[in-house]
């Protein structure tokens, strides 16, 4: 017998939603003694990646807006875990980078990362799980420029950037 709530639970955008908050929870689940939130973690991925970039292009390549990622990175920035310093070419742009401790952080994610990867996974055989992944990208690649806040990740893997040379960070930020 089917309930009245039942069509909205097969929406694709009430499942979207609804498999998001699980991603979520399971990475919070086994990241939450580390303090940082899946948004953090992209951001510090990016970062020991690409360093040097400035907010714009972090949110660019994590589809995120602006006004979250400058919350994120002032945070992350508190935190001890990311520098910023004013960019030599524009002194209006501010490059960031990892600290020590955000390389650290890092390394410290990696298995709290993988095994919530590996949780949300194992709802799936080894063949679904490249399907669920396939369908997802190719979702993602159809709709990522009628959003808001595209992922600019294609950008990124296709080329290089085109900014200006990372500059290290001075010793205060990389403390």
């Amino acid at each position: 017998m089917t309930g009245p709530l039942d069509e909205l639970y097969r929406r694709p955008g009430f499942l979207i939603r609804r498999a998001n908050q699980i991603a979520v929870s399971l990475f919070l689940g086994e990241t939450g003694a580390l303090g940082i939130t899946n948004n953090q973690y992209g951001i510090l991925l990016v970062l020991k990646h690409h360093p040097g970039l400035d907010q714009i292009s972090v949110a660019k390549l994590l589809g995120l807006d602006r006004s979250t990622t400058g919350l994120v990175l002032d945070k992350l920035e508190k935190a001890g875990l990311i520098g910023r310093i004013i960019g030599a070419h524009d002194k209006r742009r501010r490059n960031l980078s990892l600290t020590k401790a955000g390389e650290r952080m890092l390394d410290r994610l990696a298995d709290p990362a993988k095994r919530a990867q590996a949780q949300l996974f194992s709802a799936f055989s080894a063949q679904e799980r490249a399907e669920f992944v396939r369908l997802l990208d190719k979702f993602v690649a159809k709709f990522n420029d009628t959003t808001r806040v595209p992922l600019d990740a294609h950008r990124a893997s296709a080329r290089k950037l085109s900014r200006a040379p990372a500059e290290p960070a001075p010793a205060a930020a990389r403390r």
